[in-house]
């Protein structure tokens, strides 16, 4: 399959989000996106950008996307944290994931990250053994904490 890589735009965000649902709700967790597009837009878009997408497409439209942003490591400095990488359903299995992976690896290298780091879910066998094809370290000592407000 022919497609192409591109840096998202503006106009891009309702695709993006609709991505992001998809992702969602294979993740069982459809229900937890609440985020709007105009959160996304500001965010995103505005005077101090919090993110960046990258974009797979053809002819059709939008095939996948790489949802990104810094993470700062006391470790080890700037790190580029890979929120979402998510094909289509109908698009998968065709080295989309694949390039979209290796461009978020370049876009972390451009910006002097010292990590990419990422989370999947202990029970997504397909993203676990896409990661271990990169020999990806999947780490299952930390635990996961978080507050809601």
């Amino acid at each position: 399959m022919d497609f192409t890589i591109r840096k998202a735009t503006q106009e891009d965000l309702p695709e993006v989000l609709a991505l992001v649902t998809e992702l969602a709700v294979y993740e069982k967790a459809g229900h937890e996106v609440t985020i709007t597009l105009e959160e996304l837009e500001k965010d995103g878009f505005g005077e101090t950008p919090l993110y960046w997408i990258i974009l797979a497409e053809n002819d059709n439209g939008i095939l996948g996307m790489s949802f990104y942003y810094i993470r700062y490591s006391t470790w080890k400095g700037r790190c580029l944290y890979l929120e979402d990488i998510v094909v289509k359903e109908e698009h998968r299995g065709q080295k989309i994931g694949k390039v979209l992976f290796e461009e978020t690896i370049k876009a972390a290298k451009e910006m002097n990250a010292k990590l990419m780091t990422w989370q999947v879910l202990d029970w997504n066998e397909p993203a676990i053994n896409f990661y271990k094809k990169f020999n990806a370290e999947l780490d299952g000592e930390w635990i996961n904490g978080k507050l809601r407000f």
